[in-house]
């Protein structure tokens, strides 16, 4: 029987010979995740449930990220139960403040994914983990309190739309999040519910692997369970040195069957931006006749905090100044990517510019701190949400845009694409 390739992750997994979309299955899991927001809430879940210790702790990864560094009493004692819980039970993937980064830019650097491998967390954008060819997907804190218990989890098998990708970008100021946006204005933020999102085409090798997390990032905000890209040799060259494991490659079968196909050139994507409050509201940044003033710009997040988002921003604020009023945070998601960018000159570059450089955290793209937004203000940001009060307060507004569009509208002082070659 033909299957793409979740359903054949999904088959293997649960040690079936094939399995097709709507089908409840019981899976064995390579990896759960937990953060200091879901974690809490599953360790209570799992202990409350007399099951004191976890399946493997080689197969746990918890990570400290959210509120982190603390901003507050309440935040310091979450990620203390998380801290005590990983000791206790030897947790191997435990990282905290100083080793810690921004969990989906995090456990990929650090080798914990592979191809084929069935991974779940307690967050809605482990989907993220898709971009190296792996079966990843958000769940609640009870599903992974029964994940730490059994290293098992059930699912009902997605079908599948296919994104069929040619062509290559026209600039290099253009990015995969002006693709996702563009992806996520066709599908609308429910268009693609509890479906898989299937990359291929000549155009994925166009594609660098920050461009592959970034766009399996935000697969979520069109609804979808997972979004997964092949692996080739740009996937390959990432993951050599990272992870030494055996794993299995999938990719499916020429008959497979897909709910639909989006046929994309990248050369014919341009600056996009999701206006608020919502990922799909989308907009070509050239298109745009009004000016809209912003009073904040944030780089950085599991979507675009890598070190090709930090390149560019870099490549576009170097020897410029910011406009006065307009407060520029940038967040490099790990501490590798922190010191990468201060190896390359691009710390000196934000900071003469005059932005203000943050240790990795999730910080403000969940409202969390490091940039909250008042009452009547306005953030040009590459987080992955605008939704009503995401940043702030309720009438706030936050758009979203590639690491390039927030650069240049820092300077402008207003949203902007206004590239200088």
């Amino acid at each position: 029987m033909a299957m793409t390739t979740t359903e054949k992750i999904l088959a293997k997994a649960s040690n079936k010979k094939n399995v097709v979309p709507g089908d409840l299955i019981m899976a064995k899991l390579d990896l759960v995740l937990g953060n200091d927001i879901t974690s809490p809430i599953a360790i209570k879940n799992m202990l409350n449930a007399g099951i004191n210790t976890v399946f493997d702790t080689s197969k746990i990864a918890l990570v400290l990220d959210h509120f982190t560094p603390n901003k507050d009493i309440k935040s310091a004692e979450q990620c203390k139960f998380v801290r005590e819980f990983a000791k206790n039970q030897k947790i191997v993937n435990f990282f905290d403040v100083g080793k810690m980064g921004i969990e989906h830019a995090l456990l990929p650097e650090q080798g914990l994914i592979a191809p084929g491998e069935v991974i779940i967390g307690a967050d809605s954008h482990t989907c993220t983990y898709g971009a190296i060819g792996a079966f990843a997907t958000g769940i609640g804190s009870t599903d992974m309190a029964a994940g730490m218990a059994t290293g098992k989890c059930w699912f009902k098998v997605p079908s599948s739309i296919k994104i069929n990708i040619s062509g290559a970008f026209s600039s290099s100021y253009i990015s995969g999040k002006d693709l996702i946006l563009n992806i996520i204005g066709k599908l609308t933020v429910d268009g693609a519910l509890y479906k898989a999102l299937e990359f291929m085409g000549d155009g994925i090798r166009n594609l660098s692997i920050d461009d592959r997390l970034c766009i399996a990032n935000m697969a979520i905000e069109a609804g979808a369970k997972n979004a997964i890209f092949p692996v080739d040799e740009v996937t390959l060259k990432y993951l050599e040195n990272r992870v030494t494991r055996e794993y299995e490659v999938f990719s499916p079968d020429e008959d497979a069957k897909f709910d639909s196909c989006i046929n994309i050139d990248l050369s014919e994507i341009s600056s996009t931006v999701a206006f608020p409050h919502s990922p799909d509201n989308v907009r070509i940044v050239k298109d745009i006749k009004e000016k809209i003033s912003i009073d904040q710009v944030v780089i950085g997040s599991c979507t675009n905090g890598r070190i090709e988002d930090l390149r560019i921003a870099a490549k576009v604020l170097k020897g410029k100044k910011i406009a006065d009023g307009v407060r520029t945070i940038i967040i490099p998601a790990t501490n590798t990517i922190y010191l990468n960018a201060v190896h390359e000159g691009l710390i000196d570059i934000f900071i003469n510019a005059g932005a203000v450089v943050s240790t990795p955290t999730c910080g403000p793209c969940l409202g969390g701190h490091m940039g909250i937004l008042a009452s009547g203000e306005s953030a040009v940001a590459t987080t992955n949400r605008n939704f009503v009060g995401r940043m702030g307060d309720v009438n706030s507004k936050v758009y979203l845009s590639s690491p390039a569009v927030a650069a240049m509208s820092a300077i402008k002082g207003y949203l902007s694409a206004e590239f200088e070659d």
